[in-house]
């Protein structure tokens, strides 16, 4: 899967609801995050850069038994060409200027020239605290850890740090 590839199936996931959508306030509660991080900073001969996105639709949240859930869909690509792309849930915590969200994501992965991580389908845990800087813009770091809960032959996983930047609109 190269570049153009993994662009076009995200576009495709992300941006329905705005191409073919109603653009009444109904669609407004969307919001992205762009995010820039080091992918398997544990591994001094595998780390990489990343650089991805995500989308939350916040049409879309339920009160469930685990709390306030929306949907998430994202990914993210590696400098050695490794991609991630993953559809899930995530909770979010409000603590008045600060959010806590955590999140988990299954999703497929492609190791281009980066680590293998012993399968196809793996699996995100994230956890974010954000800053509230306006009602529209958030400031976050976050953390996650993709496995493939031992589907492979082996299951060496990644841990991953990033710097995100969160706009609703």
């Amino acid at each position: 899967m190269n570049l153009k590839q993994f662009f076009s199936i995200v576009l495709i996931l992300i941006f329905p609801s705005k191409l073919y959508g109603d653009t009444t306030a109904q669609n407004e509660n969307h919001q992205i995050n762009l995010f820039v991080g080091n992918f398997d900073f544990s591994d001094d001969k595998q780390k990489a850069t990343l650089l991805g996105f995500q989308h939350q639709d916040e049409n879309l949240n339920r009160d469930t038994f685990l709390g306030n859930v929306s949907p998430i869909t994202g990914g993210f690509v590696t400098e050695n060409s490794a991609a991630y792309v993953y559809t899930g849930v995530e909770w979010n915590v409000d603590m008045g200027s600060f959010y806590f969200t955590p999140s988990f994501a299954p999703g497929l992965y492609h190791e281009g020239d980066g680590k293998d991580l012993g399968h196809v389908l793996e699996f995100k845990s994230e956890v974010q605290l954000s800053y509230e800087t306006s009602d529209t813009t958030n400031f976050a770091v976050s953390y996650n850890h993709v496995s493939n809960a031992s589907l492979g032959d082996k299951n060496p996983g990644a841990n991953s740090y990033m710097f995100n930047f969160l706009k609703k609109f």
